[in-house]
């Protein structure tokens, strides 16, 4: 049986989908073979923003949106074969975390949604495809949300040493790891990318995301904003928990901004790297004190500013998860596909530490062919 997978990753930027191949022969024997981006396309992308984490999308929309989204992580698989001239025989399955369309934990009746219909890749790629690994840690009582902390866990985490990971894409999640046997825990800091993205094409419609940091340079962080923001009880809220863009929306910013309403666009994005910055690394100080390292990986790593910001607050040295043999842009991906080796071999994915769920659970479904 072939130890090849493919993990499809698309996360609350609404950018595109990341697709890995990997060898994986173990938790730890773990091989990347093959990686690309696969950008949506412009009309798939602005209906994604006009309706993903809102309180309503037409019923009509979200059937099309979860085939269009279905045939797109299936592009995104065979053209990364393509590339790495792999055949789709080959491939044990696909792990795929789908879209997330709106993650309520703490509803009444918890939930998270991720489209991207997994019969449409399995049918389109001919290969087995694993999806929808959120629903059952939610069904034992759980947050759904991290899920990469096993996967950092297995690759990341070292015997004697303290170290963490932070996820740095639309939300930004921290993970901890105890060098000396502790549970692994890990949460969401809270936004990340989101609204940097956002409150950039409020500004610049044309664009989608500030490259590289630049405008934000161009602003100074405005102090009593900031800590407005980080008044919001999120913060200080303990784990497990976790957020998405439903929370920390263009509307949340918008109600703190009534207090500081002369500020000019570049400061309110350099008070929002900040908010990323300060928010995870305070997280960082009270949960893992000790840490001697922080791994940084996401698409956030990509913003030098963002990364300086990090680096002036953080309690420990600031460096990415290619220190540790891994492109930070491929570890989400890769994490969904060895969520996948790890469905396919009857083992669970989650941890009740960090996710709060009552139990260990086998995640996701399979979609076979």
């Amino acid at each position: 049986m072939s130890d090849r997978y493919i993990g499809l990753m698309a996360g609350t930027s609404l950018d595109g989908v990341d697709a890995v191949l990997a060898e994986i022969r173990g938790d730890r024997d773990i091989r990347t073979l093959a990686w690309n981006y696969h950008p949506f396309e412009a009309e798939l992308r602005a209906t994604l923003q006009r309706h993903c984490f809102g309180d309503a999308i037409p019923l009509p929309l979200l059937g099309e949106l979860d085939a269009w989204l279905g045939e797109t992580f299936a592009r995104a698989a065979l053209s990364l074969l393509r590339e790495a001239n792999v055949p789709p025989g080959r491939i044990r399955a696909i792990g795929s975390h789908g879209q997330t369309l709106h993650h309520g934990p703490d509803a009444r009746h918890p939930y998270t949604l991720q489209i991207g219909d997994p019969n449409r890749i399995a049918a389109l790629t001919g290969m087995t495809t694993v999806a929808d690994f959120r629903r059952r840690d939610i069904a034992v009582g759980g947050q759904g949300a991290p899920l990469v902390p096993a996967f950092h866990r297995a690759v990341f985490s070292h015997s004697g040493e303290d170290r963490a990971v932070l996820n740095l894409g639309g939300i930004a999640n921290l993970t901890l790891l105890p060098g000396d046997g502790r549970p692994v825990t890990g949460f969401d800091t809270g936004p990340g990318n989101t609204l940097l993205d956002a409150w950039f094409r409020r500004h610049h419609p044309q664009g989608h995301w500030d490259e590289a940091g630049r405008w934000a340079a161009q602003g100074s962080c405005n102090p009593a904003l900031l800590r407005r923001l980080l008044a919001d009880p999120y913060f200080q809220r303990r784990p497990p928990k976790s957020t998405g863009p439903e929370r920390f929306s263009l509307d949340w910013l918008a109600g703190h901004l009534r207090h500081c309403p002369d500020l000019p666009p570049e400061d309110v994005q350099a008070t929002l790297i900040d908010l990323t910055a300060v928010s995870a690394t305070a997280a960082l100080r009270r949960t893992l004190p000790g840490a001697s390292q922080l791994l940084v990986c996401g698409g956030g790593v990509h913003n030098p500013v963002l990364m300086a910001a990090l680096a002036r607050h953080s309690p420990c040295p600031v460096t990415t998860t290619a220190a540790c043999g891994i492109d930070p842009d491929q570890v989400e991906a890769l994490a969904f596909a060895w969520l996948a080796w790890r469905t396919l071999a009857g083992k669970p994915g989650n941890l009740p530490a960090v996710t709060g769920a009552c139990e260990e659970v086998i995640l996701g479904a399979v979609y076979p062919v």
